[in-house]
């Protein structure tokens, strides 16, 4: 037991000169989703602080992100909401896509599967109460909608892929 315990914890130290990558690509104004699209203030928080952090190139890492193992499952974490949905890259996004992907976020959230309670568990501000989940589902549902009629899309072809 004693051997199998200075194993875990030399193991601990090695992982430890593995670190992240924590640089955020480059923040640009003309390309992010609450610039563009001139989001209320209000909502803008509420969207800032629940979803930027994995959702944008705006990602602030925390202290445990200088530990392993947990800073490679926050990385990996980081890389894929990114991939999904990157609110600071959004205009470059084809129209069929914004719409898409605005109205997939809302499901996202009305079904509770967003913000994530592995996120939420450690950043409490990241809770929506119900009140601000239906002002963002709302809002995302209405930025969608615009994007389809401004853009002559039919209904079914921004369908959220189930």
């Amino acid at each position: 037991m004693k051997k199998i315990l200075i194993v875990l914890l030399l193991a601990f130290v090695i992982i430890q000169f593995f670190p992240i990558d924590k640089t955020n690509p480059p923040v640009n104004n003309g390309t992010d989703f609450l610039v563009v699209k001139n989001t209320p203030e209000n909502v803008a928080k509420i969207i800032k602080t629940s979803c930027y952090d994995c959702h944008s190139n705006e990602s602030k890492y925390p202290w445990y992100s200088s530990i392993q193992p947990s800073a490679w499952f926050l990385k990996d974490h980081i890389e894929e909401g990114r991939k999904h949905l990157n609110f600071s890259n959004f205009a470059t996004y084809t129209v069929k896509q914004q719409s898409r992907k605005l109205e997939e976020a809302a499901e996202e959230i009305q079904g509770g599967d967003m913000p994530l309670s592995s996120y939420t568990m450690i950043h409490g501000d990241a809770n929506m109460t119900a009140e601000q989940k239906v002002l963002v589902i709302n809002y995302f549902k209405e930025m969608s909608n615009d994007i389809r009629i401004l853009n002559n899309l039919p209904a079914d072809q921004v369908k959220v892929k189930k």
